[in-house]
């Protein structure tokens, strides 16, 4: 690691939060009056991330596959906020399953539930699973592109996490396809720590799983798929699995 290297990457973070801040307020009464300028505000701030973390940093990106554009189930690998950045970007109306933690997080907190996003308890499993539940159902006249993390966190590259059966659950309960997505940019925005590193990032659209698999079925082939192709991401990219 350079010591220019290091800097150009602070300087991406501290530009990154304040663009954060500049955005969430320019947009502000639009996004108060509309879900639509909320979402906007969203994408603005998503291109800026994706744009200055190429010039300052040498990180470039890339969405492969076929994102979806109607109403479906999006379960990915999550490690690091740059896969959020992009999936969102990827997609005409998504929200996301999201820790409760993150509501009170300024700007980022209020436009996650302008847009329709979940919030959700981690602890007491068998309580979160049955108000996520109910939280996606009441939410559901409002069309969109549902986002779930199976692994209910980031995970770096190398680490093992076991699959959460809520996403099953969800799959079963929408009745809708599941859209697996694989992802590399653990290998260049890291779970922790200040530097990002030159390269390409990739988050990949799987082929779409039908809905009515049952859910060990399901879970099985969404694990299997997502990591493998993660793997292969990550190995396309220099990272030794």
């Amino acid at each position: 690691m350079t010591p220019i290297r290091w800097l150009l990457s602070l300087v991406f973070i501290i530009q990154m939060y304040l663009a954060m801040a500049v955005i969430a307020v320019v947009f502000a009464p639009w996004a108060l009056l509309s879900r639509h300028g909320a979402r906007v505000a969203c994408k603005t701030f998503c291109r800026w991330v994706i744009v200055s973390l190429r010039i300052l940093t040498g990180l470039n990106s890339e969405v492969r596959g076929t994102p979806p554009t109607t109403e479906a189930l999006i379960a990915a690998k999550h490690q690091s906020f740059l896969d959020i950045i992009l999936i969102f970007n990827a997609v005409p109306a998504g929200k996301f399953i999201m820790k409760r933690e993150l509501m009170y997080a300024p700007f980022l907190g209020q436009y996650a539930l302008r847009i329709g996003c979940v919030p959700v308890d981690r602890g007491k499993r068998g309580a979160a699973i049955a108000r996520m539940k109910a939280d996606v159902a009441a939410g559901s006249a409002e069309p969109g592109q549902l986002i779930i993390y199976p692994q209910g966190t980031r995970v770096a590259p190398g680490d093992v996490k076991p699959y959460k059966v809520g996403t099953g659950l969800l799959f079963d309960q929408l009745g809708q396809p599941c859209h697996p997505v694989a992802t590399n940019v653990g290998v260049f925005w890291p779970k922790r720590g200040i530097l990002r590193k030159p390269g390409l990032a990739v988050v990949e659209f799987l082929p779409p799983i039908a809905p009515g698999l049952p859910v060990p079925d399901f879970m099985n082939r969404l694990e299997a798929e997502v990591e493998h192709n993660s793997n292969r991401l990550m190995h396309e990219a220099g990272f030794k699995i």
